[in-house]
């Protein structure tokens, strides 16, 4: 008998394409707001526009989390919709096929899944988030070449004030130029040039060469005359400021890879407050990967509506089931980290509740003749749209 019948491919074929598509839409979603934030932060910071989509890289990992159960179980859900409302789900059961039969596909696809995101979460996902701050840092500090803004004064090393009129060919080419230098001795040289660039000095990473084109220099000396000079081409070097360099990895919590989080979750020799994070930290990963287990008898259990019914109210019900659940192991992980609670409890516990609710659900889909997973809260809706349609009729009645 082969493992893989063309009821296998038929099921793999509709769980792939819907679970792809949750994929893009989730993380596209989850982006958009992330991106035009960055785009004002970058902004304002001077910064490139092309770091934005650096930052918005290393967010994916994050949106993963919560974007791969959720396709997941989506892909589940609108496969056995389809085969429930097309009727094909009652052919296969009347030919012996039971649902845990299946879902065999989806379990093997949520194994792949599973590994996927243990990867994510265990070790891409803290990288990409350290990443994420050191770029922050380093816009924030001038690391990465923060612009000078066009038509403001900007003060370097509280010694020079330049200021430029345009910048052209991205900021290769710069035009109507002025700077003006004071040293410690009262002297002031006050520069102004047609144009100019910025070029690098090969063995010195600390200081830049701003070469400029037609200008004038005007030296003043405290007690003496100001003399004036014309040049042609005048090379000013620049003293950049002193970069703070950015902390190493591990600060926090969220930023060691599992088998770091194991090393000081569990070593005596350390503070308690700094192994209680680390607990709290692991737990709520593993947590997470351990209960996309779960997610396709979630999904089945939500995708068979009720005989000659066509409610997507299971698909609703799914989304707000896997997101509150992935909020309410987020609060757990916040109150373990304080030490009000322990770890393993904080986390853990809501699994088990979580668990044996779907197992529940699964087993009334699956074993009790006509049993319906949300059948009260279909009953209910149903009552609901009934009453508001007969509220709206009756306004409709009295206005006409």
């Amino acid at each position: 008998m082969k493992f893989f019948t063309a009821i296998d491919r038929y099921i793999f074929k509709l769980t792939l394409m819907p679970m792809l598509a949750v994929f893009a839409i989730a993380a596209s979603l989850l982006m958009l707001d992330k991106m035009l934030k960055l785009f004002d932060f970058v902004a304002a910071e001077g910064g490139p526009v092309g770091v934005v989509f650096k930052m918005l890289a290393n967010m994916l990992p994050e949106y993963a989390s919560l974007a791969i159960p959720l396709g997941l179980m989506l892909g589940v859900l609108f496969a056995f919709r389809k085969l429930a409302t097309s009727s094909e789900l009652d052919v296969m059961r009347a030919v012996g096929l039971s649902y845990t039969r299946l879902l065999r596909v989806p379990y093997i696809m949520a194994l792949v899944l599973v590994a996927l995101n243990f990867a994510n979460v265990g070790y891409l996902q803290p990288l990409s988030r350290y990443y994420y701050e050191q770029l922050q840092f380093e816009l924030r500090s001038g690391a990465l070449g923060a612009a000078i803004k066009v038509g403001e004064f900007t003060t370097l090393q509280d010694k020079m004030a330049l200021r430029i009129e345009q910048s052209r060919d991205d900021g290769r080419q710069l035009i109507g130029i002025f700077a003006r230098l004071a040293d410690d001795k009262g002297q002031v040289l006050s520069i102004s040039a047609r144009e100019g660039r910025f070029l690098a000095l090969q063995g010195r990473p600390d200081t830049i060469i701003l070469r400029l084109v037609q200008g004038q220099i005007v030296q003043e000396v405290p007690g003496e005359t100001p003399r004036v000079l014309s040049f042609t081409r005048h090379d000013l070097p620049i003293d950049l400021p002193a970069i703070e360099q950015f902390r190493a990895r591990g600060e926090k919590d969220r930023e060691y890879i599992l088998p770091e989080l194991l090393k000081i979750g569990w070593n005596d020799s350390l503070p308690e407050d700094i192994r209680i994070k680390s607990q709290a930290s692991f737990n709520y990963r593993m947590v997470e990967v351990v209960m996309m287990l779960l997610v396709p008898l979630l999904g089945l259990a939500l995708a068979i509506p009720p005989k000659r019914s066509s409610s997507a109210l299971g698909m609703f019900v799914s989304v707000v089931m896997v997101t509150v659940y992935h909020k309410i192991n987020e609060y757990g992980q916040n109150v373990a980290s304080l030490g009000r609670i322990d770890p393993t409890l904080a986390l853990w516990g809501p699994f088990v509740i979580f668990s044996a609710l779907i197992v529940w659900m699964y087993w009334r889909v699956a074993y009790v003749p006509g049993g319906q997973a949300i059948g009260w809260l279909e009953t209910g809706s149903q009552k609901l749209v009934k009453r508001v349609q007969a509220l709206i009729k009756r306004r409709q009645r009295q206005t006409t």
